[in-house]
């Protein structure tokens, strides 16, 4: 006998979020309405024609062509793409050092899991805002001119900025290699430490979550420690430790706005400015938050689509 769509948990599902969606529809359109009608007896009204407008501001650093004759659109897509720069290093670098603390808090030297421990507890819980403002004045405005830059293996610090892949002094000047500013170089240390402390719990969560047994039994067949994590616990534990990589991945992407406090050109500065020179208030923070929203549904999106993939299946 065919279940009647009010017992059926899905159909009702389905139609709960259909309700849901309708209902935020309504209460978007009835705040712009409002929005517009308050706007109307100021005499103003909501606008994009000034994003056509020249900007008349530089970018200190961007990725895309931009002069500050280019358009208010033009500033604020170069902004973006700095945000997804940012965004997206953090997230390869933060996930690569999350996961390494993660493990290694399970490592068999004591004096290892000490410090993943001290290092995670000390992270979390000083401001993300504090930490970024120390590594720029403290850290790296303090680096020596680039007659004595720093040298690290593959890279050279210096205080015209961070170099990489092999650059030359020239004439008092490091010319070559790939050059990051001071403020990019601050924003993804400080992001990727603070994140991956963060991150780090997740795994460490995930990796807690595998039996002992699966342990045991990898020892038995004579695998190595670090065999063991890769091949056998790294596996399982994904199904947990995915969802958590979810929320700290969003979080990571709204905490990339921080840059402002720095003076790195990001989405928001560029945003900042913008409003400032035009008086577009509403129309510049409405637009901000549909690029934010954006961002992180596409990362929800993309988590959402892998956790589908190594989510074991219940038989």
């Amino acid at each position: 006998m065919p279940v009647p769509w009010w017992r059926d948990n899905r159909k009702l599902g389905w139609l709960i979020q259909l309700v849901a969606g309708l209902f935020i529809l309504f209460a978007i359109a009835l705040l712009l309405g409002n929005l517009e009608r308050n706007l109307a007896r100021a005499g103003l009204q909501l606008t994009l024609g000034w994003l056509n407008q020249p900007a008349g501001f530089d970018i200190a650093e961007t990725l895309l062509p931009y002069r500050a004759s280019d358009s208010y659109g033009s500033a604020l897509l170069a902004g973006f793409i700095n945000t997804l720069r940012v965004v997206v290093s953090g997230l390869v670098l933060a996930t690569a050092l999350g996961v390494a603390v993660g493990a290694a808090s399970f490592s068999g030297n004591p004096l290892l899991r000490g410090l993943t421990r001290v290092y995670v507890e000390l992270i979390r819980n000083i401001p993300l805002l504090l930490q970024l403002v120390f590594w720029y004045f403290a850290v790296f405005l303090s680096l020596p001119s680039a007659d004595q830059a720093l040298h690290l293996p593959g890279m050279q610090l210096a205080k015209s900025g961070i170099y990489l892949f092999g650059a030359d002094l020239v004439n008092g000047e490091l010319v070559g290699g790939v050059r990051l500013s001071l403020e990019l170089a601050a924003l993804l240390t400080g992001l990727v430490i603070y994140s991956a402390a963060f991150i780090a719990e997740v795994v460490r969560g995930g990796i807690a979550s595998v039996p002992l047994g699966q342990w045991e039994a990898a020892k038995s067949l004579g695998l190595k420690p670090l065999q063991i994590l890769r091949l056998v616990v790294l596996p399982q534990a994904l199904r947990v430790i995915v969802p958590g990589l979810n929320s700290q991945y969003i979080s990571l992407a709204k905490n990339s706005s921080l840059a402002v406090a720095i003076g790195y050109p990001d989405l928001y500065a560029v945003a900042e400015t913008t409003l400032n020179q035009t008086g577009r208030g509403i129309e510049v923070f409405l637009l901000l938050l549909v690029v934010y929203l954006m961002l992180d549904l596409v990362i929800s999106v993309v988590m959402n689509a892998i956790d589908r993939l190594v989510r074991l299946q219940e038989r």
